[in-house]
């Protein structure tokens, strides 16, 4: 004879219809006097009761009960829709193409509760033969936070995604720094072409190239205030950049840069090209402000920075156009300056770093081969022969 089950431990019944074991559980009462009835199915008596224990455990612990047809394709469509409110267009459409790319076709039609860190674990690893670090970690960055923010309504009872680490993946494109004499190369064949000025300004004050395209003539003082005391030198204010609400990357990003007399003569003859741009324009001309902007005054893309990067260089001895990028004339100004002795901590104030780690570790490419400052020390220190 089937054993009565006690009061509260729910209810097992046969659903003909459905031809399945239902188990019901009774949580009590709403806010408005309704019953709460939670239910799980199965096809055998120990499925069914199996579900019933879960939903009955969830509930002593306090948790919420996860809907079981919660899928992970609407956890990251529930993401891209409102987890990224107020974030900048480009990322938006980035995090799409990403999701519905790598993260929804792989995993969108398992279920959010069914997840383990085993599925992640071995997504990361398929992807991990194709993608580089970098990708990798955004789209685990993404599945992470649409996991999360299911989390954080009830959704599924914790984020498995936050367990599993990013696999290395393909080797990315690394950085380089040009030499002094590449560098000398890339300035006289550059000056001679529209991108003069960009290249000239990015070399030799290492500004970013999202705070060059957002550089507005009022934050260029090429002539300075040499008669007061002290005297102003020739400068430029980087305190914006293209990035969402125009902010700089980080608050000690905004800064402002003595120039160089070379940045001071490129400048002008862009000042002068693009009154010549304004003229030949005439009403086509859109006023931004920008000192460096199109032919008609608009702003710059980042594939035509590139672009017309590589056509300046083109014809540089020593140089192959198609191997730089316009950041590396950032990473150069870091390496140069290194080189030539200055301290690591001043050139991570040029470069707007909020400290030294990433001037050290990402930018600064030694050149020269042998450091030789301890030898040079220990030679004044401690010297073989008195007499020298």
């Amino acid at each position: 004879m089937t054993k009565r089950r006690s009061r509260g431990d729910g209810g097992l019944h046969w659903n003909e219809p459905r031809q399945r074991w239902i188990a019901t559980a009774s949580l009590g009462y709403d806010g408005n006097g309704k019953r709460i009835t939670k239910r799980g199915s199965g096809k055998t008596k120990t499925e069914a009761k199996a579900k019933l224990k879960e939903v009955l455990r969830d509930y002593d612990d306090g948790l919420a009960i996860a809907p079981s047809d919660y899928t992970v394709k609407e956890a990251v469509e529930d993401w891209l829709a409102h987890g990224l409110a107020g974030r900048d267009e480009e990322t938006v459409k980035n995090c799409t193409i990403l999701s519905r790319v790598h993260v929804i076709p792989p995993l969108g039609g398992r279920k959010l509760r069914d997840l383990s860190a085993e599925h992640v674990d071995r997504w990361l690893a398929a992807k991990g033969k194709a993608l580089a670090r970098s990708t990798l970690l955004k789209l685990h960055s993404i599945l992470n936070r649409s996991v999360r923010r299911a989390m954080a309504r009830d959704k599924v009872k914790r984020n498995v995604v936050e367990l599993c680490s990013v696999p290395n993946g393909l080797p990315g494109r690394p950085s380089k720094s040009l030499t002094l004499v590449q560098a000398e190369s890339v300035l006289a064949t550059a000056e001679e072409s529209r991108m003069g000025a960009y290249i000239v300004v990015s070399l030799l004050t290492g500004a970013r190239t999202e705070e060059l395209r957002a550089l507005t003539w009022d934050h260029v003082d090429l002539t300075g205030k040499p008669d007061a005391s002290p005297a102003v030198p020739s400068h430029i204010a980087v305190w914006r950049s293209v990035r969402s609400g125009g902010d700089t990357k980080t608050r000690k990003s905004r800064r402002t840069l003595a120039l160089p007399g070379r940045c001071i003569d490129a400048l002008r003859a862009q000042h002068t090209q693009q009154d010549a741009d304004r003229r030949a324009a005439g009403k086509g001309w859109k006023e931004h402000g920008l000192v460096f902007s199109s032919s008609v005054g608009t702003p710059l893309d980042p594939s035509h920075v590139r672009r017309d990067f590589r056509r300046a260089i083109k014809a540089a001895p020593g140089v192959t156009a198609a191997e730089w990028t316009p950041r590396e004339l950032r990473h150069s100004f870091v390496s140069l300056l290194s080189d030539s002795g200055v301290p690591l901590e001043e050139i991570s104030r040029l470069v707007g770093h909020s400290g030294t780690a990433v001037t050290e570790l990402v930018y600064r490419k030694q050149i020269r081969p042998v450091i030789q400052t301890g030898a040079t020390a220990m030679d004044a220190i401690f010297r073989s022969d008195p007499d020298r």
